[in-house]
């Protein structure tokens, strides 16, 4: 039975709850909220941290799904799957390889284990587009840290590049260290064999609402069956799970998961074909646009391989702006997943129909009709190199003041600055501020690009660096 069903079933039998949750499942607010099927550990609904009955069936069916040596539920997103798989294989002052392009919940484990960082640089395109991690750096970089714990990697990106897994895998366990890869945005990658647990990853996690019919804040994570020590290493994952996510489990978020599974199952390969379908169909009614360029549709990607599930419009050719090309999709009524000053990213899954599709090819061309085409653009898009002064925790520990954005060069940076999305930081606490981060900070605050930082929203003026007094 799934654990939907028998959510349902129980919740028309009547049973007084005198237990949490405190709604009771009357649900005497008037909504739509699912309080029915909302309840905790009860009898027959099994433990979530130690599953022997139906969240066990569901587990497995999940682990034969996606086919890994064990699946694991994270009902507090993947960013307590980053936490728990860091910690998995780290400990105190450990040293980790991470890309640059690694989310921000990376460097939150690295500030919570004091972890020694050593960051492997991505390369930028002409289109602003961060691209895959270099095989060949990877390998130095990995000869000269032998001592490093695991290597963390984000394949796809949010733009769709993806990195040649296979390869990575091979050098890193040629040295016996652990490959991690944050393939949050490549849930349904399995459908098309392209998913890191085919190429030897040692964990993998997805984010289930991202790319696949799942509620929010639903993802969930793999040891693959060619991860190094794969038995010692579950047992370490279903330990460090139970400290970083809730010890009250969401029955709704799990059921969500256990649903698309279900449907996954019976029919994702049928809907992923239909996806694939209707971008052919896309790909046909944009291919003359003049001014506005699409990677892998009217203009080819230089990636090692790409998502192509992710439109990726790049405004490199035209008079606009990433950000003003969202503003203007909006009064077509389309919404989309990110702008940044080049390019907009339009993420599909299983659940666009045709009718989206073909909205969203008209709305392109009537934009691109009324653009002038211009001489490419400068992709003006930098992925600042991070030179640290201290570690991220110790930065934590110290006092901090405002200073001006302007005056902040030589400064070391007592907090983290980043964009939402991505989530990628620009700045680390303990990373010296050099002109060219602040110029960038100035160019995207300029275009309308937000801003956040440890202390809130960064304005034009001020950034929290450490008092000198204290470094």
């Amino acid at each position: 039975m799934r654990l939907y069903e028998k959510l349902i079933k129980y919740s028309k039998k009547g049973v007084i709850p005198f237990h949490m949750p405190g709604h009771k499942r009357k649900g005497i607010i008037k909504s739509n909220l699912p309080y029915e099927i909302d309840i905790t550990e009860i009898d027959g609904f099994d433990n979530l941290y130690n599953p022997k009955g139906i969240l066990r069936d569901c587990l497995d069916r999940l682990s034969n799904l996606y086919g890994s040596y064990r699946s694991y539920y994270l009902v507090n997103g993947g960013t307590s799957g980053i936490l728990s798989s860091i910690r998995s294989f780290c400990n105190i002052n450990d040293k980790i390889i991470i890309a640059r392009n690694s989310h921000k919940a990376v460097f939150n484990a690295v500030e919570l284990l004091n972890l020694n960082l050593v960051i492997l640089d991505n390369d930028v395109d002409e289109f602003g587009i961060i691209k895959e991690v270099n095989v060949e750096s990877l390998t130095e970089c990995i000869d000269k840290n032998r001592d490093a714990k695991c290597v963390i990697i984000t394949s796809p990106t949010y733009d769709g590049v993806l990195s040649d897994i296979r390869e990575i895998v091979k050098v890193a366990h040629s040295y016996n260290i652990p490959v991690i890869v944050d393939e949050a945005h490549g849930a349904h990658l399995f459908l098309e064999n392209k998913s890191a647990l085919n190429f030897g990853a040692d964990i993998v996690l997805n984010s289930l609402h991202k790319t696949l019919p799942s509620m929010t804040q639903t993802a969930i994570m793999h040891v693959s069956n060619f991860a190094l020590n794969k038995e010692k290493l579950s047992k370490k994952i279903e330990k460090n799970i139970s400290m970083f996510c809730s010890s009250s489990p969401s029955y709704v978020l799990m059921s969500s998961i256990d649903e698309c599974v279900s449907f996954l199952v019976k029919k994702g390969k049928n809907y992923y074909a239909k996806l694939k379908d209707n971008l052919e169909l896309f790909k046909r009614e944009t291919s003359f646009l003049k001014c506005l360029k699409i990677i892998d549709f009217n203009v080819p990607h230089n990636y090692f391989d790409f998502d192509n599930t992710k439109l990726v419009i790049t405004t490199t050719n035209s008079n606009i702006s990433g950000m003003q090309l969202m503003k203007r999709l909006r009064k077509h009524n389309i919404e989309c997943e990110m702008a940044n000053l080049n390019s907009v990213v339009c993420l599909t899954s299983i659940c666009d129909s045709k009718k989206d599709f073909l909205s969203l090819a008209r709305a392109l061309k009537d934009i691109d009709t009324r653009l002038k085409l211009k001489q490419k653009k400068e992709a003006n898009y930098v992925m600042p190199k991070i030179k640290s002064e201290l570690s991220i925790y110790n930065a934590s520990l110290l006092n901090k003041k405002l200073v001006d954005i302007a005056g902040g060069v030589n400064e070391i940076s007592g907090e983290f600055v980043y964009a939402y999305p991505p989530g990628i930081p620009l700045i680390i606490p303990g990373q010296k501020i050099t002109s060219e981060i602040i110029n960038y900070i100035k160019v995207l605050k300029s275009n309308k690009i937000e801003l956040i930082s440890t202390s809130g929203e960064i304005d034009n003026r001020r950034l929290q660096v450490l008092d000198k007094d204290q470094k």
